[in-house]
């Protein structure tokens, strides 16, 4: 899917959501090399505050890339930066929801700014913005 720069108005938006199961982030520690036992070990992370193993705080981040590369703007963005804020751990079975809110849209470069937020049951658990170029109608 692909929303053209053309067709984006401050306050469009767009969701995902996706439960975070056990493979993802053994997945996740595989691929990214961090093998932080928070996030592998469930002795080791019961001696935490969290007091049980939790996702590895990129993880929760990528489902922001999720949102702006396949919905808004979609196929053939282009992302050029991302500020991030962990605000609460996502745990194994916790289902989380990726929401990208277009915020400013700069037509001499087609750039857009989005407001990104991760959720679990109603409670941010991430916060920050994106900032992307979109593409151009043919």
């Amino acid at each position: 899917m692909t929303v053209w720069f053309e067709d984006l108005q401050l306050g469009d938006f767009s969701e995902f959501s996706k439960t975070i199961t056990e493979a993802d982030v053994l997945m996740f520690a595989a691929v990214s090399g961090d093998n932080n036992p928070v996030h592998i070990n469930q002795e080791y992370a019961e001696q935490t505050p969290f007091e049980t193993r939790i996702a590895h705080g990129m993880l929760t981040a990528s489902l922001i890339s999720t949102v702006v590369g396949t919905q808004l703007p979609g196929h053939g963005t282009i992302y050029l930066s991302q500020s991030t804020r962990f605000k609460a751990p996502v745990r194994i079975g916790d289902t989380v929801t990726a929401r990208a809110t277009v915020i400013e849209l700069n037509p001499d470069k087609h750039f857009v700014k989005l407001a990104t937020q991760c959720s679990v049951r109603g409670k941010v658990v991430l916060e920050g913005e994106s900032l992307v170029k979109a593409p151009s109608k043919p």
